[in-house]
């Protein structure tokens, strides 16, 4: 591939799913989180609400939740094309 079409990814960048098993809503979010993070290299990890209290008490009526470098960008449903310009801009 020509050095002019390849993109570098996006440094120190890091996408968490906050979830909980059995949400619908969690599994969609899961396709999309790792199809972007896959095609951007960007690492992403998963954290489970039922694990932690914190985060049980601070997302529990947003979940599935999508946070970029620790700030939330989304709740619910994740759009494809906002999170994937959210890891390039």
């Amino acid at each position: 591939m020509s050095p002019l079409f390849r993109r570098e990814p996006p440094r120190g960048r890091l996408v968490t799913l906050i979830r909980k098993p059995g949400c619908h809503l969690c599994d969609d979010a899961q396709v999309v989180v790792e199809k972007v993070c896959a095609d951007l290299g960007v690492p992403w990890e998963q954290k489970d609400i039922t694990e932690d209290r914190d985060l049980h008490d601070q997302y529990w009526e947003q979940i599935p939740v999508v946070l970029v470098d620790g700030a939330q960008h989304t709740f619910w449903r994740v759009d494809e094309d906002r999170l994937r310009r959210a890891l390039t801009d």
